[in-house]
């Protein structure tokens, strides 16, 4: 489907929005990419929204992509007597391992890792933070606080540890299940939680073995510190705000958000803002000024994608949220200010031959009346390198490989096509022409670039730019076979 934006749209699908209308609904008012919450759901439910959104994007004839989040280890507190209790400043508290129910002066908390990772001086966050504990001293199987922060602690809470790496693996034994069951079916992307260091992402990339790409979130604090391992490691990134918000300080988080889309950018990798981008929306038909302000933000940036969590799984108004996005990406990009930024964030990266030809087509486009830039990639690398360059024409991936073209949903500005498999360079040429005029991205008067590899179906041979047009009689009387 044609979109008149480049950013890409991520929404989440749950309680609201599993049906095929809905689903098709939230498509076409701008949908790229549907993740599927593996914290909610079972096999059999998650199977069939899978098999929803491949009928939709066979009935509408558009690629999609699937997100399939893995939930990640999940630390919480045990249970209380009264089921609650109100924990005061200054108190003194202590975590253990005993399974007795908890009263105010503490509870269990089934992790032996965290006690064993924890030194005096370390947090613990409880309930998002609400309620924050520093750590007095601790041994194997208990760790006395005092309260910082007080509130009401419950049953089964969750706990952040800010301070410390914790001796946890990011895939749990239901991550495990879950991931071999959606790379059986057929998902296009791994979102990795829990992400601490680039090992937790081999792990991942070891089990997928190639029938998805792994996303890693980053929401901790040593995350953040291992970046560039891990983004190294991985094929796209998410900056998961959420958990990041509750073990950072609130302030530093937009200022990591900046630095990880630009290092994301120039690396040629896809990179998603998430959480609570249009929260009110879940009530309510109409998003804060401020919210609208965030996802401006973001998009101004250069992220590839921005998402929806509740606000289209659980909201009230899942098709509204999508269309205020699409909406809002619509005038970021069209304000000048934005061309502005995006140019001024431009980095030479690479000296391939690929990121010579890729630059060399944004810049010929940017130069002259080029309409659109027409890409030939197998594995996606191409297109990946052209999306870097965020150039002002639109981005035509042409491939033969259906998985690739799904891949590519989630990549800045990439409108996937899919193509026959091509042996002579003359057809590519057509099937670019083709494909740029019934995309209605140019008419038969207009000129567009190609990029290919010879020998085609290679991944890696990128070597030819071709500035072509796109009337065929012209292709068939001037280009080489």
């Amino acid at each position: 489907m044609k979109r008149s934006r480049n950013v890409k749209i991520v929404a989440t699908l749950g309680p609201a929005s599993e049906t095929y209308e809905t689903i098709r609904a939230l498509h076409e008012a701008g949908a790229d990419v549907f993740r599927l919450n593996m914290s909610h759901g079972s096999h059999p439910e998650i199977a069939e929204k899978h098999k929803i959104i491949r009928q939709v994007e066979q009935d509408l004839d558009s690629p999609i992509a699937i997100l399939a989040d893995l939930q990640g280890p999940k630390l919480r507190v045990g249970v209380f007597a009264n089921g609650e209790e109100e924990l005061e400043e200054g108190a003194k508290f202590r975590l253990d391992l005993d399974e007795a129910e908890g009263d105010v002066s503490r509870v269990c908390l089934p992790h032996p890792e965290i006690f064993q990772a924890l030194e005096p001086g370390a947090h613990l966050l409880v309930n998002d933070g609400k309620i924050r504990l520093v750590v007095d001293g601790c041994g194997e199987d208990f760790a006395d606080c005092t309260v910082e922060t007080g509130g009401t602690i419950s049953n089964r809470k969750g706990v952040n540890v800010p301070d410390v790496v914790l001796p946890l693996a990011a895939l749990s034994e239901k991550d495990r299940a879950d991931l071999e069951f959606v790379c059986s079916l057929g998902v296009d992307w791994l979102a990795l939680s829990f992400v601490q260091r680039a090992k937790d992402v081999f792990e991942a990339r070891a089990l997928a073995d190639g029938r998805a790409a792994v996303l890693s979130k980053i929401e901790k604090p040593q995350a953040v510190e291992d970046f560039e391992a891990i983004l190294d490691a991985s094929d796209g990134i998410m900056v998961a705000r959420g958990d990041l918000g509750v073990e950072l300080p609130v302030a530093a988080v937009p200022p990591i958000q900046k630095r990880l889309v630009r290092k994301c950018r120039a690396a040629a990798k896809p990179v998603i803002v998430a959480t609570q981008m249009l929260e009110s929306m879940i009530e309510s038909p109409m998003p804060t000024r401020a919210e609208v302000s965030d996802v401006a933000t973001a998009i101004y940036e250069g992220t590839d994608a921005i998402m929806l969590s509740a606000e289209s799984a659980a909201g009230q108004y899942p098709v509204q949220a999508v269309e205020t996005m699409d909406r809002v990406a619509t005038e970021v990009e069209a304000d000048p200010t934005y061309t502005q930024i995006i140019t001024a964030s431009r980095s030479a990266k690479g000296t391939t031959v690929a990121d010579g030809i890729v630059a060399a087509a944004r810049e010929i486009a940017e130069k002259t009346e080029i309409k659109a830039i027409c890409c030939f990639t197998q594995s996606g690398t191409t297109a990946l390198l052209t999306a870097r360059e965020r150039p002002g024409v639109p981005i035509i991936a042409l491939t033969a490989v259906e998985a690739t073209a799904r891949r590519l949903c989630l990549s800045w500005g990439c409108k996937c096509v899919m193509t026959p498999m091509l042996t002579r360079f003359k057809g590519a040429v057509v099937s670019a022409a083709r494909a740029a005029r019934s995309g209605g991205f140019a008419e038969e008067t207009d000129q567009i670039v190609v990029t290919a590899g010879v020998p085609f179906n290679v991944p890696g041979t990128t070597n030819i730019l071709r500035i072509a047009p796109c009337d065929e009689r012209l292709i068939y009387s001037t280009d080489p076979e």
